[in-house]
C-alpha cells in the first residue's frame, strides 16, 4: 500500500494538536487498520469481510460503510465528543463521501471525482495532504514529520 504523500505529517500534526483523526473507509479493514498503524489514526472504521472456518466468505459485516454509513460515523464521533458535525472536518474524494462531506463544516474533496468537486467548496487537486493543515490555519511551522 502507498499512502498519499504528507498523510502522516497530516496525522501527527493534527494529534499533536489534540484532534482526534479518524479514518473512515468504504475499503476493508485489512488494509484501513494497517493505514491506521502507519499514520498514527485515533480511530478507524471500515468494511469488514465476513470469515467462516478460514475462508473470506465473500459477504461484508454490518454496518457496510457507504455513503450513509460514513455519515452516521461522523455523527457518532462528534455527539460522542460533544460537538456539532459542522465543527468537524472531513476529507474525500467519492460519491460514498458526499453526505459526510456536505454535513461537516470543513469538507474537503482531496483529488476528487466531479461529482464532489460541484459539491464542496474546497478541492485539493495538486500538492499533498498536507495542504489540509493550511485549511485550518496551521502553518509549516506547526507540521510534525
Amino acid at each position: 500500500m502507498t499512502l498519499h504523500r504528507g498523510a502522516v505529517t497530516l496525522v501527527r500534526t493534527l494529534k499533536r494538536h489534540g484532534v482526534l483523526c479518524v479514518l473512515v473507509s468504504g475499503g476493508f479493514s485489512a488494509f484501513a487498520d494497517r493505514i491506521k498503524t502507519r499514520c498514527g489514526f485515533g480511530e478507524v472504521r471500515s468494511n469488514r469481510l465476513l470469515v467462516e472456518e478460514g475462508q473470506i466468505t465473500g459477504h461484508v459485516a454490518a454496518p457496510i460503510l457507504g455513503r450513509n454509513g460514513k455519515l452516521e460515523v461522523l455523527r457518532e464521533i462528534t455527539d460522542r465528543l460533544g460537538f456539532a458535525p459542522r465543527l468537524a472536518a472531513a476529507v474525500g474524494d467519492g460519491a460514498n463521501d458526499l453526505a459526510m462531506l456536505r454535513q461537516a463544516g470543513l469538507g474537503v474533496g482531496f483529488r476528487p471525482k466531479d461529482i464532489v468537486r460541484r459539491a464542496v467548496r474546497f478541492s485539493i487537486d495538486h500538492g499533498d495532504l498536507t495542504a489540509l493543515l493550511y485549511l485550518q490555519g496551521y502553518t509549516r511551522r506547526d507540521f510534525v514529520g
